[in-house]
């Protein structure tokens, strides 16, 4: 529970979804946080002004996002970015040239083309290893490690980390523990309660909900780290726009309806797809199969709407993909609406071949979003795409 009013009333997710970090506008007295669409704000006289100089630095519309996820996570400061690709960026100039970055080897395939193709040009150097094992976590570290970035369940194999033990490792070598936690969002998991020091997401998928804009998001406990991230924000630029950030906000309030909807048609979709091809070639972290379902269930309190399918070859996911008609072909996640998509070629194409192959993001492996459409009609388009 947290306290997001100005007495002691106590609060669920569901009312901090819909209140946490906003009040009525003044003006008007409009219960919904504007759209302040502007650049730049008028000074009352020299060096004196309302907390607000430049939109850059400062925009109420981004402020309302920013403190409304912080209090879903359960942190103190939120900072909003352009993408999701762009926050890990800004989170990554936290450190310097010569510092050690320990990664997950299965993250989102953006995310080690700007640490690969990037940052490690810039002087930074990073380990992939296989965060589900916290021994290869804690073997990879160096004096010069300053952190350890997992993505838990990892897009697109749901691998999941211990993040307790992650923690615990990472904070024994000095190292910060940051976390993606896109795919399960805070609904299902509060990486915070399990020691991480950074928590971030693509607010683009679930967040918003609703595909239609492009963000991110890092949420910081601690008081020091975020007055060294607010200055990357504001010092790097790479902010939203103010109505990007009212879609994602308005996107928040429903989280608490939506995410159960795709929980439960995730757990229906899995459970028709380990009986049609067989539970080894099923990847979700809610069907006893999974070999990390017992840590997903003592870690999360729901296992969300993603799904990959390993269809054995290219020519048979090719199939099932271009037969779909609830699901669409594309990329991207989280959104209401089912979409399903070959990570080879997609979200992943720019890991090298020989590292997919590594992973296991075969040419036959095909990922679901489950939207929230009616049961029915999900497991009835994935029937005739699989005759």
């Amino acid at each position: 529970m947290t306290r997001i009013f100005d007495d002691d009333l106590e609060t669920g997710f569901g009312t901090r979804a819909i209140h946490a970090g906003q009040r009525p506008e003044p003006l008007a007295g409009a219960i919904m946080t504007p759209v302040y669409l502007t650049s730049t704000y008028v000074q009352d006289a020299l060096g004196r002004h309302k907390g607000y100089e430049y939109a850059r630095s400062k925009n109420p519309t981004r402020e309302a996002l920013e403190r409304n996820v912080a209090a879903l996570e359960g942190g103190r400061h939120g900072f909003a970015f352009a993408s999701g690709t762009a926050c890990v960026d800004s989170i990554m100039k936290l450190f310097q040239s010569g510092d050690h970055i320990i990664c997950g080897e299965n993250v989102y395939g953006g995310t080690f083309r700007l640490f690969d193709r990037l940052l490690r040009h810039l002087g930074l150097s990073f380990s992939y290893v296989d965060t589900r094992d916290p021994e290869q976590i804690a073997r990879a570290c160096t004096p010069k490690t300053r952190a350890v970035l997992v993505e838990t369940p990892t897009n697109p194999l749901m691998w999941i980390t211990d993040l307790s033990e992650a923690a615990k490792v990472a904070h024994e070598a000095g190292a910060l523990l940051i976390v993606d936690n896109t795919f399960a969002t805070p609904y299902f998991q509060r990486p915070f309660q399990h020691g991480a020091d950074i928590v971030f997401h693509s607010t683009t998928k679930y967040l918003n909900g609703h595909s239609d804009m492009i963000g991110g998001m890092a949420v910081l406990r601690d008081d020091a780290l975020a007055e060294r991230l607010a200055f990357i924000q504001n010092a790097a630029g790479a902010v939203p726009g103010p109505f990007d950030c009212w879609l994602a906000l308005r996107g928040t309030k429903t989280l608490h309806l939506r995410m159960p909807r795709h929980d439960e048609n995730g757990r229906r979709v899995a459970a028709w797809l380990a009986e049609r091809v067989g539970p080894e070639r099923v990847i979700y972290p809610g069907l006893e199969s999974h070999p990390q379902h017992a840590l997903a269930k003592r870690q999360m309190t729901g296992y969300g709407g993603m799904i990959s399918v390993d269809l054995g070859t290219r020519e048979r996911a090719a199939r099932v993909l271009e037969r779909t008609r609830i699901f669409s072909l594309a990329e991207s996640l989280g959104g209401v609406e089912s979409l399903i998509s070959h990570p080879a070629t997609m979200t992943h194409a720019s890991v090298p071949p020989e590292r997919r192959a590594q992973l296991g993001i075969t040419d036959g492996l095909i990922r679901l979003s489950c939207g929230v459409e009616d049961i029915g009609d999900l497991l009835a388009d994935l029937e005739h795409a699989f005759k």
